[in-house]
């Protein structure tokens, strides 16, 4: 359910209040009697929260070690011996 901020013509107070969308606007003010005006808002800006969805999103592949490296470690352990 979304807030909808209201003025009042006659005393200048702005309030929001917290109503259905199916709900009828609010037509007298609850200050003073005097008639209400919706005003219309700019709505929710858009909060981004973590890293990314290019990082989460995609499986990152697990770092495979060169062949290189493998002949390498083959060698100095045939050396050993």
């Amino acid at each position: 359910m979304p807030n909808y901020q209201y003025r009042c013509k006659a005393c200048g107070r702005e309030f929001l209040r917290f109503q259905s969308i199916s709900d009828e606007p609010l037509s007298v003010c609850p200050e003073c009697g005097g008639e209400l005006l919706r005003l219309l808002s700019g709505g929710g800006g858009v909060i981004y929260k973590g890293a990314g969805f290019y990082v989460n999103d995609y499986k990152k592949q697990a770092e495979k070690p060169a062949a290189k490296d493998k002949k390498d470690t083959k060698d100095k352990t045939s050396e050993a011996s």
